[in-house]
């Protein structure tokens, strides 16, 4: 419960703005910022749509969730999280707006902890989660 009170506060913070935090940035940078965001927009709902009946807003698996090893789920074991993160960062360079930045660099500490907590209560439900750990990476693909 502790980990969504403080994601929706830092969501809810994110539509602020502090002047004196602000910083131009060049073209290139604001629209590479605004591709960046456009991705996180398509990656999250996608990967929403990928979990079906096993998504839950807590950490806490459901009991009739199935662990999700296909599509996106193959490469990225939290890739809500990584739409999220994308959408954030882009965002904050595009609107040039650094109070976004610090709360992007927030909600990456957030989601570090809040995806270990999840993967410690998935690898107790799933006898093959530490083998679909080594395979994908948590946020970005392993390569």
């Amino acid at each position: 419960m502790l980990f969504v009170g403080v994601q929706l506060a830092l969501f809810a913070a994110y539509l602020f703005r502090i002047p004196e935090l602000d910083a131009a940035v060049p073209a290139w940078a604001q629209y590479s910022g605004l591709l960046i965001a456009v991705v996180g927009i398509i990656l999250a709902p996608a990967s929403v749509i990928a979990l079906r009946n096993s998504l839950s807003v807590f950490p806490t698996p459901k009991d009739s969730a199935n662990l999700i090893q296909s599509g996106i789920y193959k490469y990225i074991r939290h890739p809500i999280y990584t739409g999220i993160l994308l959408f954030t960062f882009g965002f904050a360079f595009y609107s040039m707006n650094g109070l976004r930045l610090l709360i992007f660099a927030a909600l990456l500490m957030l989601f570090k902890f809040k995806a270990s907590y999840e993967e410690m209560l998935l690898q107790s439900k799933f006898s093959d989660y530490k083998l679909y750990k080594t395979t994908s990476g948590m946020f970005l693909p392993r390569f």
